[in-house]
C-alpha cells in the first residue's frame, strides 16, 4: 500500500473512532444525567391539575384548556382541529422538529434525510397540540398538581415555544394533524441531539418547578423521576 493510501485508511480510522466515541460519551451522558433529579421537593398544591403523557418515544405536557390563569382556546382555535368540537378539559403540548412531525406520522416512514437534519440542528421547528376530553393515569400517563405560580411560569414557558405572527397570533400550519383533536403549529428554536423534544418537554416541568432531570434528551429521563 502507498503512503497515500495508508493516510487514507489512518483518516478512515480516526475518522470512524471518534463517531464510536461520540455516541459512547452522548450515550453515558444521556443515561448520568437524566437521574440526577433537579427540584427534588416541590411545593404540594392542588391549585392546578396538568399531566405528563408519553408514546413511549415522546412526552407531552398536558394542561387545562381554561382556568383563570390561561384559555388556550382562544389561541389553539378549536377549529384548527378537524373535530372542531369545544368541548374539551385538557390540551396537550409537544416541541418537536418540524420535519419529524409532518412527514413522518410513523416510524415506518422516517428517512435518514429526516432524521440527519434533525439531529444535527438543520432544520425548523413545530409545536402540536392535541385536546383531551379526559385522560387516566398509568405508566405513561402521570397526574400532577401544581401550585398557580409554577401553572403561571409553566404557561410562560409554553407560549415561548411559539412563533407569534404581527398580529400576536400564533402561527397555524393549516390542515396537517394526525387526527381529529390535533393541530401542528410554527414553533421557535431547532431541534438537535441535544435539544430534543423531551428536553423541551423536561425543561417545560424545570419552569414549573417540578421533579426533572438535569438534563435528557429521551422520555425515559422524564418518567424515571416519577415511575
Amino acid at each position: 500500500m502507498n503512503k497515500r493510501g495508508k493516510q487514507a485508511l489512518k483518516f478512515t480510522g480516526r475518522f470512524i473512532l471518534s463517531i464510536v466515541a461520540f455516541i459512547v460519551v452522548y450515550i453515558l451522558a444521556a443515561l448520568g444525567l437524566s437521574h440526577i433529579t433537579v427540584n427534588s421537593d416541590p411545593e404540594n398544591s392542588d391549585e392546578v391539575t396538568i399531566f405528563i403523557n408519553s408514546n413511549g418515544v415522546h412526552t407531552d405536557i398536558v394542561v387545562p384548556v381554561k382556568n383563570e390563569v390561561k384559555d388556550w382556546s382562544k389561541d389553539i382555535l378549536y377549529i384548527h382541529t378537524k373535530s372542531k368540537d369545544s368541548i374539551m378539559k385538557y390540551v396537550a403540548f409537544g416541541w418537536g422538529d418540524k420535519g419529524f412531525y409532518l412527514d413522518t406520522p410513523e416510524w415506518s416512514d422516517l428517512k435518514a434525510s429526516t432524521a440527519a437534519v434533525a439531529a444535527f440542528h438543520l432544520g425548523t421547528s413545530a409545536m402540536h397540540t392535541r385536546y383531551y376530553t379526559d385522560l387516566k393515569e398509568d405508566d405513561s400517563c402521570v397526574k400532577l398538581t401544581i401550585s398557580k405560580k409554577d401553572y403561571e411560569n409553566l404557561v410562560h414557558y409554553i407560549n415561548d415555544g411559539f412563533q407569534f405572527d404581527t398580529n400576536k397570533k400564533v402561527v397555524w400550519i393549516a390542515d396537517r394533524s394526525y387526527g381529529q383533536y390535533d393541530a401542528f403549529y410554527e414553533a421557535n428554536r431547532k431541534y438537535s441531539l441535544f435539544y430534543t423534544c423531551n428536553t423541551w418537554a423536561n425543561n417545560a416541568l424545570k419552569a414549573a418547578n417540578q421533579r426533572a432531570a438535569l438534563w435528557t434528551p429521551y422520555e425515559g429521563g422524564i418518567f424515571c423521576h416519577y415511575r
